[in-house]
């Protein structure tokens, strides 16, 4: 979720966006750009598709790999590979030109092009610019080369006790997990006082899932856990001109009825489990201008190369009316649709708040405009005469349009919005207010709770949007184990009367205690955070552990609230990264990306917050996760715990441990940033000396953090996994990271030194 996005400006399907075009960031740890490619693509593309890519042969791939110490690559599956697409973009971004990226992923140009635009603003979380590589071709390594190759090698067996390459728990494993139906049968979701209740796969395509049925992004297994979890529902992107026939030029909606069949499949399958199925619209999608050229009358506010279909047109309205009305006519038991009608896509002209450069709708006004967009949605769900709920998003709306937008809603309409945002909040002596998800933050705020009141004096209904599970804040784990936190959040939207919940945007759809105790609370008034804690805990560990289990929650949501939350660094920040994200020892002049790239960049990753304070508040946090974590270790080692029972805590500890180490090594990165930066302009050696020790020590710090979360995601696969994301990182990453570091400690901090006189 995004508030005021820039939008992606994509011409025609097979114009790739380039930006700004820079020069791309360097990796000196590596011999060239030859060695980089095949370790960062070890663990996700087959050698003989490298191989094909540089124009080598898969033993020659092979031999680059090996001689820098690592395994024998693991193989890919068909699966892994149609998971893991948004990774090989990420990480062959800066080594390969967009030419060699198309054979990599063996694509077309019109496929990454929708890719980079629709695939959850990927372009944009790229950075919007694409580096200017040359063409990457195989050449026999060289005698320095083989080398630089060597020292890699050597300390990798330094530091890993086995070659790496193939973890011990291949990637996406988690898939196969949560995919098997249990041998025993588990509960649907439980009455509860909350209505409706849905959230995102924990593993979903995203980009245009219901035409791709290779990948099962809703398992029948995985929804049976969902629903023992305490979840009512699931929600998936709808983008109605591939739901539906678009007037203009139906060509964009081929296969829409393979995708409406795909749809009425997944409602029945989700209905076998008690769950509902619920769209999301971002609607209309705006259209390149080349669409207006025989359409000028359908144009509204143009942005980049793209312009606005004018809702303000009765055209379009119809469009939107009937495309709607269809896709419920075809699913006559879709649960729902929710609408985002600000922000996001680039949609109606009022949609990125520039509807003023509209003739048509700058009369009209935000207020109108954007109330009828809803108003044109749940039209289309009255004509085709389905009970399927209209829920109006709040999310983006203009603080003082929003009254009046609430007053235009059609009847029977559902308000959302984001509970906790506009809560005020101190972090290390720094006043901000919440404006995204937060965990660390308990709400609903006083942006909601004025929302759900005019929502109300108008009869509609209302639902709170929270992530039980996992936030922008960390969304590298499945679920952050601030569980007090989380309940408490229950408990007083619980008590203030909202009618729903969703419980999660493409992150957070994990079978988690999180969602457990949304649900315990939700069960009955009487049910309090701390008993609702006590019955998930106690049925997850056994009575053993589930005390100390208690405690520990406790004390991780304690020092969770110490988050050093800012609405300008939170999406720019190393959290998602943690231990993965590389260090340079001169500045890459890259601005971080929208949770992408987090680079170098601390002045976007610490935003009001001084960098010792930054430091601070996440040394806090890591600090307290580990003060927790003794005490359940010690609960662990107790022989009358039932096995089982272990085996869940060690699963817990491990969630646990990355949460720590990502928010230690996102202290240590800033830390070395700013040491760094300080040692590049220190004037003699007085200055210098403490900068070095400083980064000596950061360095050999990182290293060991990223042995250790490297031990953690081998085991765990769930771990550096995000629905839009993928894997931000794989464990080579990690190991590249211990590479990287040892590199700046044996070539770089030497030269400092000599340079200070040291």
């Amino acid at each position: 979720m995004y508030l005021a996005i820039l939008s992606v400006t994509v011409m025609h399907a097979a114009e790739l966006p380039v930006g700004s075009a820079p020069e791309p960031v360097k990796s000196p740890h590596f011999p060239d750009r030859l060695h980089a490619f095949v370790w960062r693509n070890w663990q996700l593309v087959p050698p003989e598709r490298m191989a094909h890519v540089v124009g080598a042969s898969p033993m020659e791939i092979r031999a680059v790999g090996r001689s820098m110490g690592l395994s024998d690559p693991p193989a890919i599956t068909s699966d892994q590979w149609r998971r893991s697409y948004i990774t090989i973009i990420r990480r062959n971004w800066h080594l390969l030109p967009y030419e060699q990226l198309l054979e990599l992923l063996d694509w077309s140009a019109e496929e990454l092009a929708f890719c980079l635009r629709e695939d959850d603003f990927l372009f944009v979380k790229l950075g919007l610019l694409k580096p200017r590589c040359a063409p990457l071709r195989y050449a026999p390594p060289g005698e320095e080369a083989r080398a630089a190759a060597a020292r890699i090698a050597s300390v990798v067996q330094k530091h890993f006790h086995e070659p790496p390459g193939q973890p011990d728990q291949p990637l996406f494993h988690f898939v196969s997990e949560l995919s098997e139906l249990p041998a025993e049968g588990l509960p649907g979701p439980a009455p509860s006082a909350f209505s409706p209740r849905y959230c995102y796969s924990y593993f979903a395509l995203y980009g245009d899932p219901l035409l791709d049925t290779t990948v099962d992004s809703y398992p029948d297994g995985y929804l049976a856990r969902l629903a023992a979890s305490g979840s009512g529902g699931v929600w998936l992107q709808g983008v109605l001109y591939k739901l539906a026939p678009f007037p203009w030029d139906e060509s964009l909606s081929e296969g829409y009825e393979t995708r409406l069949e795909n749809l009425r499949a997944l409602v029945k399958r989700a209905a076998n489990h008690g769950l509902e199925v619920y769209l999301y619209l971002n609607e209309p999608r705006a259209m390149p201008l080349s669409f207006f050229e025989e359409r000028p009358d359908l144009k509204g506010v143009t942005e980049g190369n793209h312009a606005a279909l004018c809702t303000s047109v009765p055209a379009v309205q119809t469009y939107l009316r009937n495309a709607v009305a269809g896709v419920c006519r075809a699913v006559p038991d879709l649960a729902g649709v929710f609408t985002i009608t600000a922000s996001e896509n680039f949609t109606s002209c009022w949609s990125h708040h520039r509807g003023g450069d509209c003739p048509r709708c700058a009369a009209r006004g935000t207020e109108e405009v954007i109330a009828e967009v809803n108003a044109l949605i749940a039209g289309g769900i009255a004509e085709a005469g389905t009970a399927a709920r209209m829920i109006a998003w709040d999310w983006g709306w203009p603080d003082d349009a929003a009254e009046g937008i609430i007053a235009r809603l059609p009847e029977g309409a559902y308000l959302m919005s984001v509970s906790e945002w506009s809560v005020p909040i101190t972090r290390g002596g720094v006043e901000s207010v919440v404006g995204e998800y937060s965990i660390s933050t308990i709400g609903p705020g006083p942006r909601a709770t004025r929302h759900w009141g005019w929502a109300r004096e108008r009869g509609l209904r209302t639902i709170a949007k929270i992530q039980a599970n996992n936030t922008w804040e960390l969304s590298a784990a499945p679920y952050i184990p601030a569980i007090e936190n989380v309940a408490r959040q229950a408990v007083n939207l619980r008590e203030v009367g909202v009618d729903g919940l969703m419980l999660s945007w493409t992150l957070g759809g994990y079978p988690s205690p999180n969602l457990e105790v949304v649900a315990e609370v939700g069960r009955s008034t009487r049910v309090t955070a701390d008993v609702a804690m006590e019955s998930v805990a106690l049925r997850r560990f056994g009575p053993t552990l589930a005390p100390a289990v208690v405690q520990a929650w406790y004390r991780f949501s304690e020092a969770f609230r110490e988050f050093p939350f800012h609405v300008g660094s939170i999406y720019r920040t190393p959290m998602q990264m943690g231990p993965a994200n590389p260090l340079w020892e001169t500045p890459t002049g890259y601005a971080s990306t929208m949770v992408g790239f987090p680079y170098d960049d601390l002045g976007n990753w610490r935003a009001a917050y001084p960098p010792d304070v930054f430091i601070s508040q996440l040394e806090k946090i890591a600090d307290g996760f580990d003060d927790a974590f003794a005490s359940l270790e010690e609960a662990g080692g107790k022989a009358e715990a039932e096995a089982a029972n272990r085996l869940a805590l060690e699963r817990e500890l491990d969630v646990a441990r990355a949460c720590a180490l990502h928010c230690r090594s996102a202290a240590n990165q800033a830390r070395f940033v700013a040491a760094r930066d300080a040692l590049l302009s220190a004037a003699d050696a007085r200055a210098a000396a403490p900068l070095i020790a400083t980064i000596e020590a950061t360095l050999e710090a990182e290293t060991e953090l990223a042995r250790q979360m490297h031990a953690i995601q081998s085991r765990d696969s769930r771990i550096g996994f995000e629905a839009s994301n993928h894997y931000f990182y794989v464990p080579l990453d990690l190991v590249e990271k211990v590479v990287v570091c040892e590199d700046l400690l044996s070539r770089w901090l030497p030269a400092e030194r000599a340079r200070h006189g040291l």
